[in-house]
């Protein structure tokens, strides 16, 4: 199997991440495997898409570090390549993190991977369930059963007054990630909040939440693959994020630490209220956030935190998930390109 990894620049990845650790897991199984950022993209005359890609000298490595220190090493393979003849594009970038610095490669990925596509090669996930999961938007396209009370606007006294009438709310900005300018507004904060919503506000709409109590205690990350709870044997690819101190926020590097999951059926209740969406845009591999019996979070663009799953439960989550990827592979050796990219994405 040829696959390749869409970043968002090779340079800066880490061994620590699930992309290096599904790369690792791709090459110890025999696979041809190139990792590119999204300026190394192109499209040329012939009509394909290219890309100046990277790839590793060795066929096995010890751990996702050593890896990914040949990758970004003096040894690594550079190579114009034609992402066209690739069997798998998996896209691994944030756009978000692209929005303020380089705003024309927030989009770029998925426009150049849609090309690919049409020419057979399975991009994961499906580049026009990406395009519509780009904002924080697509989390109010699920259930209002599982998701808390939420108010988007520009508009400061539509907030004040969603703050009256609940008490104690979140805001955060309806583009972004990782929990930067996430802010905990109570009622006391009234005078304060203009200031709270022109940080939040700057680059663009702002996303008000009701306040969820189970937030105390952190949240729950697992993930879903092919539209179901990614789980080997008994054990899921989960992990909690708790609170450090008084930051409210349990990103990893927002300061939050990590802990054991216990997937019980509220979570799993939860996974499958939104299975069918996931499946119908074709997402691959997600990562649901779970706060009591809401959701917080749907992680589209590369979700994260593969390798604390398997720190808990000692399961090496990252081959089962190259293993999926095969399989989609053979699908297409035995029937041709008779299903459609987002069927492929959760076959």
């Amino acid at each position: 199997m040829r696959i390749g990894f869409v970043v968002n620049d090779v340079k800066s990845e880490e061994g620590k991440y699930t992309t290096s650790r599904l790369g690792h897991a791709a090459v110890n199984r025999g696979h041809e495997v190139w990792v590119m950022g999204v300026g190394d993209l192109g499209y040329d005359v012939q009509e394909t898409i290219i890309a100046n890609a990277t790839s590793v000298p060795k066929t096995k490595y010890s751990t996702p570090e050593s890896y990914t220190s040949d990758l970004q090493g003096k040894k690594a393979v550079r190579k114009r390549i034609t992402v066209d003849d690739l069997d798998v594009l998996m896209l691994r970038n944030v756009p978000s993190d692209d929005a303020i610095t380089r705003s024309w490669a927030a989009t770029v990925a998925t426009e150049f991977a849609r090309v690919a596509m049409r020419h057979g090669v399975i991009v994961l996930s499906d580049p026009d369930g990406l395009t519509r999961a780009a904002s924080k938007m697509y989390f109010q396209l699920f259930p209002e059963e599982v998701r808390p009370r939420t108010l988007i606007t520009r508009d400061r006294d539509e907030i004040k007054e969603f703050l009256r009438v609940e008490k104690k709310i979140v805001i955060k900005p309806l583009q972004g990630s990782g929990g930067a300018s996430v802010f905990l507004v109570r009622e006391s904060d009234i005078p304060n909040l203009n200031q709270m919503i022109d940080a939040v506000s700057r680059d663009g709409f702002v996303m008000a939440q009701e306040y969820l109590p189970a937030a105390e205690e952190g949240d729950l990350r697992l993930f879903v693959m092919n539209g179901r709870p990614l789980v080997v044997g008994k054990k899921y690819a989960a992990f909690r994020r708790v609170r450090s101190g008084g930051d409210m926020r349990s990103n990893i590097h927002a300061g939050g630490t990590k802990a054991a999951a216990v997937v019980d059926q509220t979570v799993l209740r939860i996974a499958e209220i939104v299975r069918p969406k996931l499946v119908q845009d074709g997402m691959f591999l997600v990562g649901l956030d779970v706060v009591g019996d809401k959701l917080m979070e749907i992680n589209i663009f590369s979700p994260g935190g593969l390798g604390s799953a398997q720190q808990f439960e000692k399961v090496n989550f990252s081959t089962h998930v190259i293993a999926a990827i095969e399989r989609k592979v053979q699908y297409v050796e035995y029937y041709g390109h008779n299903f459609g990219n987002a069927e492929l994405c959760t076959l």
